[in-house]
């Protein structure tokens, strides 16, 4: 198992590599630059314009430009923010718990309610309770995170009062732990709504495909579906197809936090994504977007490991594949 997610690892070091030189290219690509806005600005200088490239290394061609960037981030450095002219690994690491916050709070949240019902509707297909689920997922998958978050703020900040519109704190106020989760109600609620709908729907999907094979339904006919089989059998390999969802959503969870951040304002990396697409901010753009498909590729990853982990088939199955 230890050799072959070492193998794993260095296969993915050729991929991170593409990655990045299909970003960069990409960024670069865009119309404008970093410094399109000052050139605008009367009050600056061509002459100060050219020293701000020169301080940057924008005056170097971009194969120098790459290597100077890619050489930097193996090292932990991913250059200077051209907007805030600070560290881009500080900028980061002063952002990223808001987003982990939102993230891993939501995620938790939505399995909490998505596992139980998923599995219930699953154990009694075509009740009432199931299509009554399923009307109600295929209604959360339906509705854009964006628009469903409007709704909540139109509804819950603008007319009723009860929660603050946007932000992690109120302004000018002493920090204090129920005006935090206040602050993250709407946003938490937002994602957590899409993620139990489309999880509600694999889990009860994989669930319910695991309980017709041929030895469940021979179990329970000889009046052995009790909990253990049920959890031991049934649970487990309904987890296989899970684990490899959950591992190629794992940067996805990043994705909704975008949009999500940007309508609150929270002052997340989704949040920062924005602002430095908007500014041009190169290092900024290049480092998030790398992180995120290192998450990728990381998903990918553990989607195999807990394949492998869950049924030992497929681990040996790969082990003589090389």
């Amino acid at each position: 198992m230890a050799l072959y997610a070492l193998k794993r690892l260095l296969n993915a070091i050729p991929i991170l590599f593409g990655i990045t030189v299909v970003i960069f290219i990409i960024i670069h690509m865009a119309p404008g630059g970093p410094l399109s806005a000052l050139a605008e600005d009367p009050t600056i200088k061509a002459a100060d314009i050219e020293n701000m490239k020169k301080a940057y290394g924008l005056d170097q061609p971009l194969t120098v430009q790459y290597w100077q960037w890619i050489s930097g981030m193996v090292r932990g450095d991913f250059g200077t923010s051209f907007l805030k002219n600070e560290s881009v690994t500080h900028v980061i690491w002063d952002r990223l718990p808001n987003t982990l916050l939102l993230t891993v709070t939501s995620f938790i949240l939505s399995m909490l309610i998505a596992f139980p019902i998923g599995i219930l509707c699953a154990l009694r297909p075509n009740s009432k309770l199931d299509q009554f689920v399923s009307g109600l997922t295929f209604t959360g998958m339906s509705i854009p995170s964006f628009f469903l978050a409007i709704l909540l703020m139109m509804l819950f900040a603008v007319k009723l009062g009860w929660l603050p519109s946007g932000g992690l704190k109120t302004i000018n106020a002493p920090f204090s732990m129920m005006d935090r989760i206040k602050h993250l109600i709407m946003p938490i609620t937002t994602m957590a709504i899409v993620e139990v709908a489309i999880w509600t729907r694999y889990i009860r999907s994989s669930m319910l495909e695991v309980i017709n094979q041929d030895y469940m339904r021979t179990a329970k006919a000889k009046g052995l579906f009790d909990s253990r089989v049920f959890t031991v059998h049934g649970l487990r390999n309904a987890m296989i197809p899970l684990a490899t969802l959950f591992g190629l959503n794992l940067s996805g969870f990043f994705g909704g936090a975008l949009i999500i951040e940007t309508i609150f304002s929270i002052p997340g990396m989704g949040r920062l994504f924005t602002e430095a697409a908007f500014q041009r901010d190169y290092p900024v753009l290049f480092a998030i977007t790398t992180i995120v498909s290192f998450l990728y590729v990381l998903g990918s990853l553990v989607a195999d490991m807990s394949y492998a982990i869950l049924d030992p088939r497929v681990g040996l199955s790969k082990k003589e594949g090389g």
